[in-house]
């Protein structure tokens, strides 16, 4: 049976790949599994104002980003890196 998240495993190969050719990707995401993949993450707030910006890691750890706080309670920041 797949997993709900199971999707993103094919598209994560290729776009890894591509970063390992030397490439860079920009892509605009909400769900915390590609999320936590990402080297650095812009989070925007209302109006598009940045409010955070970094790695997972940092973004997890901003009081103000409420993609932080979900990314927190999804995966504990120390170990997001380990999950990648």
């Amino acid at each position: 049976m797949r997993k709900p998240h199971d999707w993103i495993e094919k598209p994560k190969t290729h776009m890894l790949q591509l970063v390992e050719e030397g490439n860079t990707i920009l892509l605009v995401e909400l769900h915390l599994n590609v999320i936590k993949c990402a080297d650095w993450v812009s989070d925007l707030g209302p109006g598009g104002h940045i409010v955070a910006e970094g790695p997972a890691e940092e973004i997890a750890n901003t009081p103000n980003s409420l993609t932080g706080q979900y990314l927190n309670s999804f995966v504990p920041a120390q170990s997001l890196l380990a999950t990648i």
